[in-house]
């Protein structure tokens, strides 16, 4: 089994000189021969590609480096790493994260399964050094209009989303699923949305508590944004989502009932980066249109169905 590993970078220097090296020993000391390390950078005006050139030259695996004319985001960006693949799993690695030891096989061990489209890796925070804390399953449940996802405990290995910055996938269901939605752009619920029209189509997700990586969180480059726009794209793409993915007849009325309820206590309470979100969205109304009826058709699975798996958990 061919395995690619790609990493999407922007204006992370800092951390990708001093954890890349590290992510290619991991990637060496797992036996897997036949591998591949696409790097994409989404037009860093930092030092990165310089980084990411040097470390190209002294690697004992095979390095490609693709770099973007200009910054799409993080969809964009991972998209194009994902297409160059020639893998038939494709990991997915945040620029912020370091695998664990041999952390590769456990998650091949689930693709013997047709029906598997993503396997997550367990997460640990850099913060939670010398603790047990695992990280990475999530759950999710329907409440006044929205899908409200949180993570949850490691009990199970199902999950409702696999993270794109620390999961393994099959590369032909997600060219079948068509790659990760580039209206979320520039990020967030990009690996939410993917992971949930796969389940919709009928295939699973999964989560390994024996594939471990530590992520550190508050070096990444979204940090680097203000909260403001964070929040405002937070919100757009929550209604994004909605819009792209629900089919269930009940749950749509339910969204449109209460939209009219979540800006007025947005006015009230002067939440505009709500207010902001949803105009951004609604500008975008007619791309939405588009995009969903080309994916709803291959949907098999009620939406439901799906969130009842993790209904006993919230």
């Amino acid at each position: 089994m061919f395995i690619s590993v790609v990493i999407p970078t922007y204006n992370g220097e800092n951390h990708l000189q001093k954890n890349l090296p590290q992510v290619i020993a991991a990637l060496t000391q797992d036996n897997q021969k036949d591998i591949e390390l696409i790097l994409t950078d989404d037009h860093s005006t930092d030092s990165t590609v310089d980084i990411l050139k040097k470390i190209q030259k002294n690697s004992p695996i095979p390095v490609t480096i693709l770099e973007n004319a200009q910054n799409g985001g993080f969809s964009i960006n991972v998209n194009r790493g994902v297409r160059a693949a020639k893998g038939d799993i494709v990991i997915l690695l945040g620029s912020d994260v370091l695998p664990g030891k041999n952390f590769i096989q456990p998650l091949l061990a689930h693709f013997n399964d047709e029906k598997v489209f993503a396997v997550g890796c367990a997460n640990k925070s850099d913060q939670d050094k010398g603790t047990n804390i695992l990280r990475g399953r999530g759950i999710g449940k329907w409440e006044k209009g929205f899908l409200f996802h949180f993570y949850g405990e490691l009990i199970n290995d199902n999950t409702l989303w696999v993270d794109c910055g620390s999961g393994a996938f099959r590369k032909s269901i997600w060219d079948k699923i068509g790659g990760l939605e580039e209206l979320y752009r520039p990020f967030y619920w990009e690996d939410i949305d993917i992971s949930y029209r796969a389940q919709k189509m009928g295939y699973t997700v999964k989560i390994e508590k024996k594939s471990v990586v530590i992520h550190e969180h508050e070096k990444g480059s979204i940090k680097k944004l203000t909260s403001s726009l964070i929040t405002q794209t937070a919100y757009r793409n929550q209604f994004f989502f909605v819009w792209l993915n629900i089919t269930d007849r009940n749950l749509l009325i339910n969204h449109l009932f209460y939209i009219p309820y979540h800006l007025l206590s947005a006015l009230k309470n002067r939440n505009w980066l709500l207010i902001k979100g949803f105009i951004k969205a609604l500008s975008q109304l007619g791309k939405v249109r588009i995009a969903r009826k080309k994916i709803t058709p291959r949907f098999c699975v009620n939406d439901k169905a799906i969130l009842a798996k993790f209904t006993n958990e919230i």
